[in-house]
C-alpha cells in the first residue's frame, strides 16, 4: 500500500498550479446575463414572493451559473456570483437578525440516475425521506424552553423578524420542556389546500382579488405587519432540522422527529421512511408521488437526508448547501391544448416576455389558460405558432409554461417577435450574449412607468414619503404623473384635485409636499441609482460617483473609462453608454434637472485622508442601528462593506447574536472590532 505522506510533501514542492484560463468576452457576457437573471428570480421568489420562472427553468440556469465559474474560478467571486447564493436579501419594513447557524438550500436531483449519484457520494449511508413541503422556510429560537425569535430564511445569512406573526401558528409551541437551554427549530410555513381555497372563495364573494397558490400566499401572509392580518390566512407549520443547539442529544434524524412531536410540534413522520437500500428510496419516492394529490397540502418532492448526525458533520457542507442532504423534484403536470395567441407584456425592467393565450385547460385541479414563453429564443427554437396544438406543464405546480408543439395549424406561419415596444413604441434592444429583448424607453415607457417611479422615490434614491405604490398608480392613472419630474410639479399642478381623493386630507398633502421638497437636493449616487440605469445598483453608483464627481462627467464617460473602474465590467459599461445615448432618457434627465439640484461629492474628504480608507468590512450580529445606516456610515469613512468574510476581509464588526461570520473571522485572524469601536475611529 503506498503512504500518503511522500505524496503529500512532494506534491507541495513540485506542484505547479495551472495558469488561470482567458476568459472569452462571450463567457463573460452569458456569466454576467445568468447573474441578472438569478439576481431578479431570487428577489422575486424569496423577497417579493411572486415567482417569475418556474423551479426547472432556474435550475437549468443555475446550473450553467455553476459550470461556468467551475471552469473560470474567477468568475465566483463572493462579491459578484449569485449561483452559490441561498434566498435574497430581507425586506427593509422587518428588523433582521444574522442566524446563529445559516439556513442553506438544498441541492436536488430530478431522476433515478442523480438519486444514484448523490448515494455515491454519502457512501452508502442510511436516508430519511421526507416529503418536500412547498412553503416558507422559518426559524424559532428558544430560550430556557420559551419561544424568543421568529425569523425568515432571508438571504441564509440574514432573516426577517417575523416572532409576532409565528405567534398566530398553532402549530408552534410556545414553550417545550425537556429541550436545550438554546434551540432553534426549523421547518415550513404552510396553508393547506382547503384553507386556500376557502381563502380564495372568500376574496371572490367580497370582491377582491383572489390569491395565486398556497405557496405565495404563506410567504404573504408571514409578512404582515399586522399579525391579526396573519392569524386570519390560518397558517400551519411542519418541523424538521434544527440550527443552533446548546447540546445536541440525538444521534439520528428519525430520533430527531420523535423528540419534536415530545415538544409539540408538527412533523411529516406520517409521510416519511427510514431507508437502507436505494431500491426502498426509489420505491418511498414513487409511492409520496402517487399519493401526493390526495395529501392536505402541497409538496413539490422528496428530501433525502442522512440519518446518522455524526457521518452528517463528516460529509460537512459546500457554501450554500449540505452534502448530506438532497431533494427529489418532482416532474410536473401536463396537458394537451390550444395555443390561440402570443401576446407580449413589458415588464417593470422593459424586458418583453411573450404569453401563451391558450384555450382553458384543466391542469393539477387548476384552469389554465395563459403560460409563458419565456423569450424570443425559445419560441424560434420550439417554434410555436398561433394556433398550434401544444403540451402545457405547471413546473413545481406554480408557473404553467408551454413545453412543446404537438402539430402545427394548417398555415400558420413563424411568430415574429415585435421590433418596437407595444405598449409605448420605443425601440427594443437584445444585447449581445443575452437572450432578453427590452424597450429602451426605461424613464418614459408606461408599462415601466409605476416601477420606475417607485423606485425613483424609494428610500436609496429620492427618499419621498408619502408617495408609494398605491399613490402612485393613482397619479399616473389621472394623468398627473408622466415621467419623474412630473412628481416636483404635483402638488403645486393638482393640490385641489388630490385633497378631493379618499385618503387625502390637509395634513397628509402638507406632509407629502413637505417631503417633495426636501427631496430637490440630492446626493450624485443617489440620483444615479433613482433614475434606474439597468445594471446599476447602489455600490456601481457609488463607484460612478466616487470616480467622475459630477453628473455630466458620467453621462458622458466613454465605455473604455466605464470599464477601467474596478467593480464595472463590459456588459454594464455598455448598458450605461446606451442609457444616455437613448433620447427619451436625454429629455426626460433635462426636464428633471429643472426641478432639482445634484450634490456633488467632490467637496468631501480626500479619500486618502478618510480613517477607513480601502478597508473591507463586514458586519454581523444585531447593531444599535439599521444596517444600511451602519453601512453608510462606514461608506463614508472610505470603507467598502462585503456580506462575507474572506482572507480579503479586513475588519468585522460584530453587534449582539454574532454568527458564524464571527466564528469565520476569528479562525482567518481578522481584527473584530465592536460598535463602540466602529463610531470611535469615525468620530476621530
Amino acid at each position: 500500500m503506498q503512504a500518503l505522506f511522500p505524496v503529500a510533501v512532494w506534491g507541495a514542492i513540485f506542484y505547479n498550479p495551472p495558469m488561470p484560463k482567458i476568459i472569452d468576452q462571450h463567457i463573460l457576457r452569458e456569466h454576467d446575463d445568468l447573474m441578472r437573471k438569478l439576481r431578479e428570480w431570487d428577489v422575486a421568489y424569496h423577497a417579493d414572493d411572486d415567482p417569475l420562472v418556474d423551479d426547472a427553468t432556474y435550475d437549468e440556469v443555475k446550473r450553467r451559473a455553476v459550470a461556468l465559474e467551475a471552469e473560470y474560478p474567477e468568475l465566483a467571486a463572493k462579491e459578484i456570483s449569485v449561483a452559490h447564493s441561498v434566498g435574497a436579501a430581507p425586506k427593509k419594513k422587518f428588523r433582521t437578525f444574522t442566524h446563529a447557524v445559516p439556513m442553506l438550500s438544498l441541492d436536488n436531483v430530478y431522476d433515478e440516475q442523480e438519486t444514484l449519484d448523490w448515494l455515491k457520494r454519502i457512501g452508502g449511508a442510511d436516508v430519511f425521506c421526507e416529503p418536500k413541503i412547498d412553503g416558507v422556510s422559518f426559524s424559532a429560537r428558544y430560550e430556557n424552553g420559551v419561544f424568543v425569535l421568529g425569523l425568515t430564511r432571508g438571504d441564509g445569512s440574514d432573516g426577517e423578524d417575523i416572532t409576532e406573526n409565528i405567534k398566530t401558528i398553532p402549530d408552534v409551541p410556545m414553550k417545550i420542556q425537556g429541550a436545550p437551554d438554546v434551540l432553534e427549530i426549523r421547518g415550513e410555513i404552510y396553508i393547506s389546500k382547503r384553507d386556500f381555497l376557502d381563502l380564495n372563495a372568500a376574496a371572490e364573494a367580497a370582491g377582491e382579488k383572489k390569491f395565486a397558490n398556497p405557496r405565495n400566499t404563506a410567504a404573504g401572509s408571514l409578512r404582515q405587519l399586522d399579525p391579526e392580518t396573519t392569524r386570519a390566512r390560518r397558517l400551519r407549520a411542519f418541523a424538521y432540522h434544527w440550527g443552533q443547539a446548546s447540546e445536541t442529544f440525538w444521534h439520528t434524524q428519525s430520533e430527531f422527529f420523535n423528540l419534536l412531536k415530545k415538544w409539540g410540534f408538527k412533523t411529516t413522520a406520517e409521510w416519511s421512511r427510514l431507508c437502507s437500500l436505494p431500491e426502498q428510496i426509489a420505491a418511498h419516492t414513487k409511492l409520496i408521488g402517487e399519493i401526493r394529490a390526495t395529501l392536505p397540502f402541497d409538496i413539490d418532492g422528496v428530501v433525502y437526508k442522512v440519518n446518522d448526525i455524526a457521518a452528517r458533520q463528516i460529509l460537512g457542507e459546500v457554501a450554500h448547501s449540505p452534502r448530506w442532504a438532497t431533494a427529489f423534484k418532482f416532474p410536473a403536470a401536463r396537458a394537451e391544448t390550444i395555443l390561440n395567441d402570443i401576446t407580449i407584456q413589458v415588464g417593470r425592467t422593459g424586458v418583453l416576455t411573450p404569453v401563451a393565450e391558450l384555450e382553458p385547460v384543466n391542469l393539477g385541479g387548476v384552469l389554465i389558460s395563459r403560460a409563458t414563453l419565456h423569450n424570443a429564443d425559445e419560441i424560434e427554437r420550439k417554434d410555436f405558432r398561433v394556433g398550434d396544438r401544444v403540451v402545457i406543464q405547471r413546473a413545481a405546480d406554480v408557473i404553467p409554461q408551454v413545453l412543446s408543439v404537438i402539430s402545427h395549424a394548417p398555415g400558420a406561419g413563424p411568430f415574429q417577435f415585435p421590433a418596437i415596444c407595444p405598449v409605448c413604441g420605443g425601440d427594443v434592444i437584445q444585447e449581445s450574449g443575452q437572450v432578453a429583448r427590452r424597450c429602451m424607453n426605461s424613464l418614459s415607457c408606461p408599462a415601466q412607468l409605476i416601477r420606475g417611479l417607485c423606485h425613483f422615490v424609494s428610500r436609496k434614491a429620492f427618499d419621498i414619503e408619502g408617495l408609494g405604490e398605491r399613490q402612485i398608480e393613482l397619479f399616473v392613472g389621472k394623468g398627473w404623473l408622466k415621467e419623474p419630474a412630473d412628481i416636483f410639479k404635483l402638488i403645486a399642478g393638482h393640490k385641489s384635485q388630490i385633497a378631493e381623493l379618499d385618503g387625502f386630507g390637509e395634513k397628509s398633502i402638507a406632509n407629502l409636499s413637505t417631503s417633495i421638497e426636501g427631496a430637490r437636493e440630492i446626493d450624485l449616487w443617489r440620483f444615479l441609482y433613482a433614475i434606474g440605469i439597468p445594471e446599476v445598483g447602489e455600490t456601481t453608483a457609488k463607484l460612478l460617483s466616487k470616480k467622475f464627481a459630477e453628473f455630466d462627467a458620467v453621462r458622458a464617460a466613454q465605455v473604455w473609462e466605464l470599464t477601467a473602474i474596478d467593480g464595472i465590467g463590459e456588459v454594464m459599461a455598455f448598458e450605461i453608454r446606451r442609457f444616455f445615448e437613448n433620447e427619451n432618457n436625454r429629455r426626460i434627465i433635462a426636464n428633471l434637472l429643472g426641478e432639482i439640484r445634484i450634490k456633488n461629492p467632490a467637496a468631501r474628504p480626500a479619500t486618502d485622508a478618510q480613517p477607513l480608507a480601502g478597508k473591507k468590512i463586514v458586519l454581523t450580529g444585531t447593531l444599535s442601528r439599521p444596517r444600511e445606516e451602519v453601512k453608510e456610515f462606514l461608506e463614508s469613512l472610505g470603507a467598502a462593506v462585503s456580506s462575507a468574510v474572506s482572507a480579503k476581509t479586513d475588519i468585522v464588526i460584530a453587534g449582539e447574536n454574532a454568527g458564524s461570520k464571527l466564528a469565520d473571522a476569528q479562525k482567518l485572524g481578522i481584527a473584530i472590532w465592536s460598535e463602540s469601536d466602529m463610531i470611535r475611529v469615525g468620530t476621530g
